[in-house]
Order: structure tokens, then C-alpha cells, then sequence
């Protein structure tokens, strides 16, 4: 497509406010999604779902379906990635969270094992992986939206609004699952750790079917965008390649190897403070894999308390990797995290307030892991390939990350005999490969995003170069 005339109109521009909402209303939605199947894997999906004797087994069955959505994300990474490339931001967008909305609504309305067998298995995998493969096209594209249209030398702090979807998306499904249960409390003289008969019978389908409203406000609010300048400009200037994962494969395969190991600590500590925490928080110290014995209302309720700094962190970190670089602040937050990892075993020995503490600790550090990472992850890779290439390396890391971490927690938390220090032990360990990707890694603050090179201090954007022929 020819270059507009110098004559013609400007593009239209995406207002301040509509960016930041739309990145962080969709991301919100995702990660809400996300939890509430997170919570119903522990709290029934294992009764309903994965009968067995063994309630280890069944619970890592539950896990093991958790997990299987994050090998479908790398697929919609490529897919989404692919059509956002291709034909823009907003489409692609409109269509992952509509997608996402789909399946976990269907969730919410499926028949158990003992209504349906086998069948009913396997169609919560199928949505599973529906969930997972929305998942790999929405976060690169939020990512996107807010770095795209942020202004000079705020990359990083616009790029923290799409982040805040996963302390916001924890909030809102944790806390409507903490008000179905105060509405069906279990009954007196029950184990209160565990969900009451009419929870388990309907209850838990409430926030499934209640996320329908949540994707109309999503839908509503970005078919209300107009693309970024940054990917408009490459488009008029032929920037766009016919098959971008062929492009980034071939001329930016170091970027997507770095990109993948530097999400690796931040995927692991999310998973193991959000899912593992909540298993091994409920889980009685009487059992024969011990764990902390709290209710669930009463963990939930320290686990929330502990997101609070995740959500404050998350944007803190955005100015401190604006001021000092990208690289910088991971190098020195990743270095905290491998030292987190070694001391979980003191902090929980420590009874409830060393709970609270480890909690807070976790989710403090999470917050400035995965804030900078809405800026870097884009940064690594030029206009025509940049959703694909963010998208894969956010992706793979999810199943090298979140895929596994679950399952390896419980397997460690079980050869430990009910002590989490092989746990904190694997943290420390994925945490040090992140620390080394990172070190290999450049700065990334004043990169361009209109071509992917360097700019002057504080660069957003400069007039993208001719293109060549699409790959």
C-alpha cells in the first residue's frame, strides 16, 4: 500500500484514557477467567471432575488440566499473532476475548463426571484449552495497545495497565468465590477448609456464567479503539510480511530464546502464590502431605491482602524501569527473587504473621517482575513481527513456567513430607536462569517501536524505513 499523501488528515488517536482502559479491562477479564478455574481446580473440580481414591491424584489431575491450557497459549500465540501482524491490533483483540468469554461461560453450564461420565472430562479439557488458546493472542495485544500509544518516556508506566488485569482479575474472581461461599456456608460440625454440598452442587458455576457481563463491557470498550500510529505507519509503508511467525523465527530467533527465559521466574512465582499457595495454605496439618490448615475464607481473604501489593507494585515498577531501564530493575528484582525462594521455610515457620509476610513478600515481588515486562516483551522485536514475537515468548514461557509449576510444587511439597523448602528451593533455581537471560540481554528503554532500533533518550517513535519485500 503507498504512503498517504502529506496532504492527507492525521490518523486518529487513540485517547489517554480509552488506552489505558482498554488494555487493562481485557487483561482483567483474561486473568479472571484464569483464577476462577485456578480456585474451582482446588476447590471442586477434583470431586467433580477427576474421581479417585486418592485425593493427591485427583488434584493433580485438576492441576495437570490447569496446566494443559498453557501448551494451547503458545498455539493462539502464533494465531493471534499472526492476524494482529497482519491486520491490526483492535480485531485481534475483540476476537481472543470473545473467544476467552465463550468457553468460560460454557464452563459454567457443563455436566459433571457423575451426570456425564467421561464426556464431561473431556469437554472441560476442550474448554481449557479454548481458555488457554484466547489467552495466547490477548496479552501481547494489550501489551501493544498501551506501549503503542504511550507517550515519550512512559513506554514502561503505560505498559503496567495491561498488567494490573492479573492483581485486578484475582480480586474480582477470588472475592465473588469468597461471596458464594459466605452465601452457602457449610454445614455446622463440617470441615469449613472444604466447600459446602450446594457449592459443590451449582454455587461454583456463578462466577463462570457471571463473566459474560464482565466480556461486554471488554467488547464494548475496545471496539471503540482505532489502531496504533506505530503499526498504521508500518502498513502504509509495506512493513507488514505475509508470514510474520516465518520472519521472526528466521531474523529475530535470540530475541524469542531471551524473552522466553526472562518471563520464566515471574510465570513460576505466579503460579506457585496464587495455585500452589492456595492448595498448601488449605490444606490440614494433620494430612498425610501437611499442609498450613487454614479455612478457605480465612487464606483467601491473607491471599487477597498479599495481592494488594501485587496490584501497587506492579505500577511502581513502571517508573522505576522508565527512569533507570528495563534491564536494570529485572536484574536487580530477579536477584531478590532467587533469595525469596531460599528463605520460605523460615518466613512460614514464623506462624500466621510469617504467613502473611510471605504472602505479601511473594506478591510484592511479582508486581515488579511482571510489570516491566508489558514494555520489554514488545520492545524486543520491530512493528511487523511485534505481536507474534511478544506473544511466543510470553506463551512458551507459560508452559516452561506456569505449565509445570503446579504439578513439580505438589510433587516437591510431597517428597519435602509437607515442608515447602524444595519448593522455594525450584523458585530460586528458574530464577537464575531468568537472572542469565537477562545478563545476555540489552536495554531495551530507548529502542524505537516504529523499527526496532535505537533511538535518542526517551524515543517513542521515529518514520519507519522502506520496507522490504514480505517475507
Amino acid at each position: 500500500m503507498p504512503a498517504p499523501a502529506s496532504g492527507s488528515a492525521p490518523a486518529p488517536v487513540n485517547p489517554r484514557s480509552r488506552v489505558l482502559v482498554a488494555s487493562l479491562i481485557g487483561t482483567t477479564i483474561e486473568f479472571y477467567d484464569f483464577y476462577i478455574y485456578a480456585t474451582a481446580a482446588v476447590l471442586v473440580f477434583p470431586q467433580l471432575f477427576f474421581p479417585s481414591s486418592d485425593p493427591t491424584t485427583a488434584l493433580l489431575s485438576s492441576f495437570a488440566v490447569f496446566g494443559a491450557a498453557m501448551v494451547a497459549r503458545p498455539v493462539g500465540a502464533v494465531v493471534f499473532g499472526h492476524l494482529g501482524d497482519r491486520l491490526g491490533r483492535k480485531k485481534t483483540l475483540v476476537a481472543s476475548l470473545l473467544t476467552m468469554g465463550i468457553a468460560t461461560f460454557l464452563i459454567g453450564v457443563l455436566p459433571t463426571y457423575a451426570q456425564a461420565g467421561w464426556v464431561a472430562t473431556a469437554l472441560l479439557v476442550l474448554m481449557r484449552l479454548a481458555q488457554g488458546f484466547a489467552l495466547g493472542g490477548e496479552w501481547s495485544g494489550a501489551a501493544l495497545v498501551a506501549t503503542e500509544n504511550a507517550p515519550s518516556g512512559k513506554r514502561a508506566l503505560y505498559g503496567t495497565f495491561p498488567q494490573l488485569g492479573a492483581p485486578f482479575g484475582f480480586i474480582i474472581g477470588n472475592g465473588l468465590f469468597l461471596v458464594m461461599g459466605a452465601l452457602l456456608p457449610s454445614a455446622a460440625g463440617a470441615d469449613p477448609s472444604q466447600p459446602s454440598d450446594a457449592f459443590v452442587s451449582w454455587g461454583w458455576r456463578v462466577p463462570f456464567l457471571f463473566s459474560a457481563v464482565m466480556v461486554a463491557i471488554g467488547l464494548w470498550v475496545r471496539s471503540r479503539l482505532v489502531e496504533s500510529a506505530v503499526f498504521t505507519r508500518s502498513r502504509a509503508t509495506g512493513g507488514v510480511r505475509r508470514l510474520p511467525l516465518a520472519t521472526v523465527v528466521r531474523s529475530h530467533g535470540r530475541q524469542l530464546v531471551l524473552g522466553t527465559f526472562i518471563m520464566l521466574a515471574t510465570y513460576v512465582l505466579f503460579y506457585l502464590m496464587t495455585t500452589f499457595s492456595l492448595s498448601y495454605g488449605r490444606t490440614p496439618e494433620d494430612a498425610a502431605v501437611p499442609g498450613l490448615g487454614y479455612d478457605y475464607t480465612t487464606f483467601v481473604l491473607m491471599m487477597i491482602f498479599g495481592v494488594l501489593f501485587f496490584a501497587a507494585f506492579t505500577l511502581v515498577s513502571g517508573p522505576l524501569a522508565d527512569r533507570y531501564g528495563r534491564r536494570t530493575t529485572l536484574v536487580w528484582i530477579t536477584a531478590a527473587i532467587v533469595v525469596f525462594g531460599l528463605v520460605w521455610v523460615p518466613l512460614i515457620g514464623l506462624g500466621t504473621p510469617g504467613v502473611v509476610l510471605w504472602l505479601v513478600l511473594g506478591f510484592t515481588l511479582m508486581g515488579l517482575t511482571f510489570g516491566p515486562m508489558g514494555a520489554l516483551l514488545p520492545e524486543l522485536f520491530p512493528t511487523s513481527v511485534r505481536y507474534t514475537g511478544s506473544g511466543i515468548s510470553y506463551n512458551v514461557s507459560s508452559i516452561l513456567g506456569a505449565a509445570v509449576a503446579p504439578f513439580i510444587a505438589v510433587a516437591l511439597w510431597e517428597t519435602g513430607d509437607g515442608s515447602p523448602w524444595l519448593v522455594g528451593v525450584y523458585l530460586s533455581g528458574m530464577a537464575l536462569l531468568t537472572l542469565v537471560a537477562l545478563l545476555l540481554s540489552r536495554e531495551t528503554k530507548h529502542v524505537s517501536l516504529d523499527d526496532g532500533e535505537p533511538g535518542p533518550a526517551g524515543a517513542q517513535s521515529h518514520p519507519a524505513p522502506a520496507a522490504s519485500s514480505a517475507s
